[in-house]
């Protein structure tokens, strides 16, 4: 083979490599591949928020829970569905909903963020990817994919959103906790 050819065949591989990668369904830390089922328990995970307040999912049993995946504080998507989250916050709390915003940015862009667009919600700075890992949900560049998780008030996936549409994506969450029924 050519040298020219070599090396074309070697960037069109290294081009590939990050689609490759990304093709790849995402190992969990319970075992299991890809986003977490509904049905399944929700990941026992602790963080401090932007505000510096302690969110422990376990003892929030009892209400439902949005864990909504975003990949930058910011960007115009990420700044869309955070603002249509903020603005039907009435009706969150009416249906007794508790809301976390993770990405993997520092928790100082959160707090510029949050502060920037009012938002009323817990943001989380995952900057380490164990949301994200625990979720199952995918990751390139340190960049995570926008997904959210709906847990119902036993603990357990009742819902589960992949490429979310940020313009829209409120209304769909407060539809299905429509659904689950009973009041916190």
């Amino acid at each position: 083979m050519s040298r020219a050819l070599l090396l074309s065949l070697g960037l069109v591989a290294a081009a590939a490599l990050p689609t490759l990668i990304a093709c790849q369904p995402v190992q969990r830390p319970d075992g299991g591949q890809g986003p977490i089922a509904v049905g399944a328990p929700a990941p026992a995970l602790t963080a401090t928020d932007h505000r510096g307040q302690t969110i422990d999912l376990a003892a929030l049993r009892g209400q439902p829970v949005l864990v909504y995946f975003y990949p930058k504080d910011g960007t115009p998507g990420c700044t869309k569905e955070a603002c249509a989250i903020r603005d039907a916050w009435e009706r969150f709390g009416a249906a007794g909903v508790v809301v976390l915003g993770v990405s993997s940015d520092e928790a100082s862009a959160h707090v510029a963020f949050a502060d920037e667009h009012k938002l009323p919600f817990s943001l989380i700075a995952d900057t380490d990817l164990t949301w994200a890992k625990a979720f199952g949900v995918e990751v390139s560049f340190k960049i995570i994919h926008r997904s959210s998780f709906l847990i119902d008030r036993e603990g357990k996936i009742a819902k589960v959103y992949i490429d979310v549409d940020p313009g829209v994506h409120a209304e769909e969450v407060l539809a299905d906790v429509a659904k689950l029924g009973g009041a916190s």
